[in-house]
């Protein structure tokens, strides 16, 4: 892997980074309390309500999650260890890192 690559992997997670920020920054709503008021709303609409917001938190939770890797993505790019398994030490096959950046481990490692 040339630098290069590593350049366009590097802008690809910090575009990627910014997608999720602003996901997240407008959907902090959803995931807020649910008003349990049983005389504006149906024990239904409340059960709805109920799985929205656990559907959102849900969202919010992998979310973060993602942005986490990715940070631990730019910090191996920064520190020059990007692209090589974290268990056999083995160069990362650029196919694989073009699909999930963030990868940690090669191939035989994930399936092992």
């Amino acid at each position: 892997m040339n630098d290069d690559d590593i350049e366009h992997i590097r802008a690809s997670l910090l575009r990627l980074k910014a997608e999720l920020q602003a996901r997240e920054e407008a959907s902090g709503e959803a995931a807020g309390t649910v008003e349990l008021d049983q005389a504006r709303v149906g024990r239904l609409s409340r059960m709805d309500a109920l799985q929205a917001q656990q559907m959102a938190l849900e969202t919010a939770r992998r979310r973060q999650d993602r942005l986490t890797k990715i940070e631990g993505a730019l910090r191996r790019i920064a520190t020059d260890d990007y692209g090589y398994c974290f268990v056999c030490g083995e160069a990362l096959d650029l196919r694989r890192l073009s699909v999930d950046p963030t990868s940690t481990r090669c191939m035989k490692c994930a399936d092992g």
